[in-house]
């Protein structure tokens, strides 16, 4: 069987589906297809929340940080439902970054200060703090399982075609745009013919492109944040909600955000945390679920070193994936009838509706993405 559509975007990620949404709303015809059930664990959207971060120091990423947060806020008005739970972020580490980062904030009017240590520990006792700390009141974090849903569901009213249990098999050029192929759950196959594709496929972006387009390398990695219990005593009286997002930042090493710890509340759950881009190289079909016990006892001993509200003894933890690129930057680049959303290195959630529009507008032929994200910048 053939089917003929105008957008195919392969995967329903976050990423994808935000494309699909941006298209959708334009009065696009969009069909989109993803491996795996919703709100499936396979890939690096799962999960209740994630950080929304604005502590950068490059304007191409604050640039898409501001649109995206208005984005966000147009998605919760037009859905009902809370998508942002701005409470803060606290960054602290590398001193140059956090210095930086609030340069970059503060000269486009973010709320943004800094604190000392002694200020930053009266505020949240349940952390430890050194050095200075920059804290950013126009972030927080983001209830991403609620987001992922808002978007399918709004796609959908705007006229998007979302099909779950669909592996794509084959992706190929033709002189009239592309030719999919995809598998259901049964075994049996469907040929879509599109004028255009976007592929956001997260850690099978190789698989799917190889031939197609030359993509930077992409390491796939596991990782493995876990949620911690707040111990009683800081409950109250504040409840859990006084939790900032927070960031540390690895002082002396080349990019001071491999091995960076991140973390935010999750209501119900503890408060997550985590280091980034440390995980094991890991085939995305074959994968542990489990961190190695020494990277288990590693997250262990930070937490009881530096959350001293946090019992380091009941880690929750979590898997996911990241496919990064070396220097931490996301591809986003049209070639031809291809449309390519990759790399996003584990920090490619709290920017996705703005990306979604980004692919949207390559899609269409309207423009091509950010000259840093593009292929030729990396």
């Amino acid at each position: 069987m053939e089917t003929r559509v105008d957008h195919l975007v392969i995967g329903g990620g976050i990423i994808g589906l935000s494309a699909a949404w941006n298209l959708a709303r334009r009065g696009q015809q969009v069909l989109l297809l993803e491996r795996f059930e919703p709100g499936h664990s396979r890939g690096a959207s799962h999960g209740a929340t994630r950080n929304m971060n604005n502590a950068y120091t490059e304007d191409y990423y604050l640039d898409l940080y501001d649109e995206a947060l208005q984005l966000w806020r147009e998605l919760e008005r037009e859905s009902g439902e809370q998508l942002l739970t701005l409470c803060g972020l606290v960054s602290q580490g590398d001193p140059g970054v956090i210095s930086e980062a609030h340069a970059a904030l503060t000269a486009r009017g973010a709320a943004a200060e800094l604190l000392c240590a002694e200020e930053a520990a009266s505020r949240w006792p349940g952390m430890k703090f050194e050095g200075t700390v920059l804290l950013n009141r126009d972030a927080g974090r983001i209830h991403s399982a609620t987001a992922l849903e808002v978007f399918a569901a709004l796609a959908r009213a705007h006229g998007a075609d979302i099909r779950f249990g669909q592996r794509v098999t084959d992706l190929r050029v033709t002189e009239h745009g592309t030719e999919v192929t995809a598998v259901d759950d049964s075994g049996s196959p469907t040929v879509f013919n599109a004028a255009s594709v976007i592929v956001a496929a997260g850690a099978w972006s190789e698989q799917l492109l190889r031939g197609l387009v030359e993509l930077p390398p992409l390491q796939v990695t596991e990782e493995h944040p876990a949620h911690f219990q707040i111990r009683p005593q800081m409950i109250e009286p504040g409840g859990e909600a006084w939790w900032p997002s927070f960031n540390r930042f690895v002082p002396g090493k080349e990019d001071p955000q491999d091995g960076a710890v991140y973390g935010m509340l999750t209501p119900g759950e503890g408060v997550k945390v985590g280091f980034h881009k440390v995980g094991d190289e890991v085939n995305p079909d074959a994968r542990r679920f489990r961190g190695s016990d020494l990277s288990r006892e590693a997250l262990r001993s930070y937490v009881a070193e530096w959350f001293p509200g946090l019992d380091p003894d009941t880690a929750a933890e979590i898997s996911c994936t990241y496919t990064s690129t070396a220097d931490g930057r996301f591809v986003l680049d049209r070639i031809g009838a291809v449309t390519v959303a990759a790399g996003f290195s584990g920090h490619g959630f709290k920017f996705a509706p703005a990306t979604g529009r980004i692919l949207a507008d390559a899609a269409m032929g309207i423009s091509f993405p950010p000259d840093p994200f593009r292929l030729a910048a990396h």
